[in-house]
C-alpha cells in the first residue's frame, strides 16, 4: 500500500485523490494547500485524515510514502525539493519546473537522495498517441520524415480556469504535452529550435501573457516537426481543445484528431459540445479516462519497483527545450537545445 500526500487543493488534485480512492494499492492519507478554508474543504469532500498548510510539516509528521504535487507549475521547486530531501516519492504535475535552475535543482535533490519522480506526461497515455507511438516504432512505413502537432485551448482556460496564467504560459501548460509527445513518438530528442510568437488578445483581456507560439523543431535524428500552441482559440469551440497530429513517414502517414472525434455530440441554443469520451471522463462512477491512467501507473510502477512510462531526464529536456523556444520567440534566432 502507498500511502499519499497531496501538495496542492485544486480541481486537478480532487482528481488525484478520487484515484488514489480507487485503487486498493494506495492510499491518500495527507492534503496540504497554503489556503486553510481550500484545504479544510477539499479533506472533507475527499475523506482525507490529514490535513496540512505548511508542506514541510506535511512531510514531517504524515507518513506518506510519496507525494502528488498539483500545484500551479512555478512553484514545483521547492515542495519537490523538500519532499526529496525527506526521502519522498514524487508525481509531479507538468510541467517539472519552469526555469533551467529549478531543472537541475530538482534532478540534484532526486539524485542525492535516491527518490523517484514521475512528471504527468499524460498524452503518453492516450490511446491515438500511444498506437501512434507503437506504429513508428514498428518501422512497417520506414523512418519518420516530418511531424506536426496543434494543441490549442479556449480563451476562457487562461482568463477564468486559470487565475496564474499570467505567471505561466501556453508553452509550459500545453507545450509540454506537445514537445513530450514528438519527442517520444520520434524517439529523438530536440537539436534545434525557431520560434515565433504573437501577443494582445491576453492582454487586453488583462492577463500578461503571449497568445500563441509557432515553434520549428530539429530533432537529432533529422526529422523536423512543427508545432502550434495557443491560448486564445474561441470559447464556442465543441472542445476546450484544440488538438490536431501529423507524423509523415517514408512511406506512410499517421493523423490524429483529437478533439473532434464525433463520439459524442450534445447541441444546446448556445453551442455544439463534443463532451469528453476518453481524455478524464468516467464510467459509473469511475475514472476511466486516458488522463487518469498516468496517475495510476505512477503508483503501479512505485509500488512494483519497475521504471516509470515517463522519465524523468525526459521531462528535464521538455522544459530545456521550452525555455529554448521561448528564448527564439524573444531573439528571433535559432537556438541550440541543452540536454540532461
Amino acid at each position: 500500500m502507498i500511502k499519499m500526500a497531496i501538495v496542492g487543493a485544486g480541481l486537478w488534485a480532487n482528481e488525484h485523490a478520487r484515484i488514489f480512492s480507487e485503487m486498493q494499492e494506495a492510499e491518500c492519507v495527507a492534503i496540504c494547500d497554503v489556503n486553510k478554508e481550500r484545504a479544510d474543504e477539499f479533506a472533507a469532500k475527499n475523506h482525507i485524515p490529514q490535513v496540512y498548510y505548511d508542506h514541510k510539516e506535511m512531510l514531517a509528521k504524515s507518513g506518506c510514502d510519496a507525494v502528488s504535487i498539483v500545484t500551479p507549475d512555478f512553484l514545483h521547486t521547492q515542495i519537490a525539493v523538500d519532499a526529496a530531501n525527506a526521502g519522498k516519492h514524487m508525481l509531479i504535475e507538468k510541467p517539472l519546473a519552469t526555469t533551467k535552475e529549478d531543472v537541475f535543482t530538482i534532478l540534484e535533490a532526486a539524485g542525492k537522495n535516491r527518490v523517484r519522480i514521475m512528471v504527468d506526461m499524460h498524452n503518453r497515455f492516450s490511446p491515438p498517441f500511444n498506437n501512434a507511438k507503437y506504429i513508428v516504432a514498428g518501422g512497417k512505413f520506414g523512418k519518420p520524415v516530418n511531424a506536426y502537432f496543434r494543441l490549442n485551448d479556449v480563451r476562457s482556460v487562461a482568463t477564468n480556469m486559470l487565475s496564474w496564467a499570467s505567471k505561466s504560459s501556453i508553452l509550459w501548460f500545453l507545450g509540454s504535452h506537445c514537445l513530450d509527445t514528438l519527442s517520444w513518438i520520434l524517439n529523438s530528442r530536440v537539436k534545434e529550435v525557431y520560434a515565433l510568437s504573437s501577443r494582445g488578445v491576453l492582454d487586453a483581456a488583462g492577463v500578461d501573457a503571449v497568445d500563441v507560439y509557432l515553434s520549428s523543431l530539429v530533432f537529432e535524428n533529422g526529422v523536423i516537426a512543427q508545432m502550434e500552441n495557443g491560448w486564445i482559440t474561441p470559447n464556442g469551440n465543441p472542445c476546450v481543445n484544440d488538438i490536431k497530429f501529423t507524423c509523415v513517414c517514408e512511406r506512410g502517414k499517421i493523423d490524429i484528431d483529437a478533439s473532434n472525434n464525433n463520439l459524442l455530440k450534445v447541441t444546446s441554443d448556445e453551442r455544439m459540445d463534443t463532451g469528453d469520451c476518453i481524455v478524464s471522463n468516467q464510467i459509473f462512477g469511475y475514472h476511466k479516462g486516458f488522463a487518469y491512467e498516468s496517475i495510476r501507473s505512477f503508483i503501479q510502477k512505485l509500488e512494483s519497483g519497475e521504471e516509470f512510462f515517463v522519465s524523468l531526464e525526459d521531462s528535464a529536456n521538455v522544459c530545456l527545450a521550452l525555455l529554448d523556444i521561448m528564448e527564439s520567440a524573444k531573439t528571433g534566432k535559432v537556438i541550440t537545445c541543452e540536454h540532461v
